[in-house]
């Protein structure tokens, strides 16, 4: 696997999951960018892990489980916030405000 079109791909996807997380409203489809800005990332550590060494894929066992947390957590919170208010759009949201 050539490390030049790993990195372009993991970037591409990078940038989606940035632009996802900017422009929409909606907390579940903010969280599968996260997803995918995360797994992004893993990518580009599976990539650098083939030209470095082994402690790439190491790092990718580290954001795995922090992506892993994330969504039990964070499915955990959504859930609680749409039993409560009926919906996930984040602008119908103002838990925070008194």
């Amino acid at each position: 696997m050539l490390l030049g079109p790993s990195l372009a791909v993991s970037a591409v996807l990078f940038a989606l999951g940035v632009a996802g997380v900017l422009l929409r409203r909606n907390a579940i489809v903010i969280f599968m960018c996260v997803e995918l800005m995360l797994n992004a990332v893993n990518l580009t550590f599976v990539a650098l892990a083939q030209q470095l060494g082994v402690a790439g894929q190491i790092f990718v066992f580290f954001v795995m489980a922090v992506a892993a947390a994330e969504a039990g957590v964070g499915l955990a919170i959504m859930l609680a916030i749409y039993r409560h208010r009926q919906t996930v759009n984040l602008q119908n949201i103002n838990l925070l405000k008194g």
